[in-house]
């Protein structure tokens, strides 16, 4: 994913990659929550695991075959080792005393100690991390340069710290909600197996299939809001919706869903009780697993909401 969007410089550009990139993820996966399973349902294990080899064989073929046609970005060395200079950076100079004006931080290798422009002022959120671009006696090189990374970094790298940890409760939220989702699909294979699963006199569905539901409206909510619904929002209000914004949508959505999951699951647990079925193995409860489709597909609408907007 990373590496497809650094095919693009526009950000609208990135938005819309972002956007089809899970189109196809989720696209791609229908094959997989369909056929295979039902392979593996009906003929074998070992040849559903050969489709699935055969399938990541052709991928890696694919990528390889273009990589000449990429664009390469050259490496900007490990964010992480940025991360840790910056908090040793701030512990060490926890005793600094932090000069007026803004000045005597380092803004870049040839720019230590210049007065700051309006854009580079460090923030005031988590101020204790700008004591990291703090310029010390020995920690410049004479053309201005950063003679020691670990006691001296710039004003950039301590505000991309500080980035990160305004994020950290949008991550935390989006771990939450993945564990929702990740239950929820677990225990509608679990309804389904129990549910009638005919479809017509001759088929019936394999109950890992209904996954399909999710996938299938995903890649037409995004499809729409890429194509149907964005065009006509930014005429009106003159500008897309933030993020942020389609993150909280998703979430709402999202947890919709999971009220949706939960009535189903009420209504069949209200059916298998009055058959008085409490415990009997193998008892078909005489309710469509149709009924799943609904907080399925209300599911895949907050994730083409959630996931992109997370990405970006």
């Amino acid at each position: 994913m990373t590496m497809g969007a650094d095919q693009f410089e526009k950000p609208r550009d990135q938005d819309i990659f972002f956007n089809w990139y899970f189109v196809a993820l989720y696209a791609g996966a229908i094959p997989g929550f369909t056929a295979t399973v039902y392979v593996q349902d009906r003929v074998s294990w070992a040849l559903g695991f050969g489709l699935c080899a055969t399938a990541g064989s052709i991928g890696v073929a694919a990528l390889l075959l273009g990589a000449r046609f990429y664009h390469k970005p050259s490496a900007q060395g490990s964010p992480f080792t940025d991360l840790a200079r910056v908090l040793v950076a701030a512990i060490r100079k926890r005793r600094i005393a932090v000069p007026p004006n803004n000045l005597g931080y380092c803004y870049g290798p040839h720019e230590a100690g210049k007065p700051p422009s309006s854009s580079d002022v460090p923030s005031q959120n988590f101020s204790f991390l700008s004591r990291a671009a703090l310029i010390s006696q020995g920690d410049t090189n004479p053309d201005g340069s950063i003679a020691k990374p670990w006691r001296l970094c710039t004003v950039q790298q301590a505000e991309d710290f500080k980035a990160l940890i305004r994020i950290l409760p949008l991550w935390t939220s989006s771990i939450i909600l993945s564990v929702l989702i990740a239950i929820q699909s677990s225990l509608t294979v679990l309804q389904a197996l129990t549910m009638d699963r005919s479809l017509g006199h001759h088929f019936t569905i394999p109950a890992g299939s209904l996954q399909v539901v999710n996938l299938i409206a995903m890649s037409f909510f995004l499809s729409l809001l890429d194509r149907l619904l964005l065009p006509p929002w930014h005429c009106l209000i003159r500008h897309i919706p933030t993020p942020l914004q389609r993150i909280g949508l998703g979430h709402v959505l999202n947890a919709a869903a999971m009220a949706a999951s939960a009535l189903v699951e009420q209504r069949r647990s209200t059916i298998v009780h009055a058959h008085n079925a409490e415990g009997r193995a193998g008892w078909i409860v005489p309710m469509s697993a149709l009924w799943l489709v609904l907080p399925l597909t209300m599911t895949g609408a907050g994730e083409a909401l959630h996931f992109p907007g997370q990405v970006r």
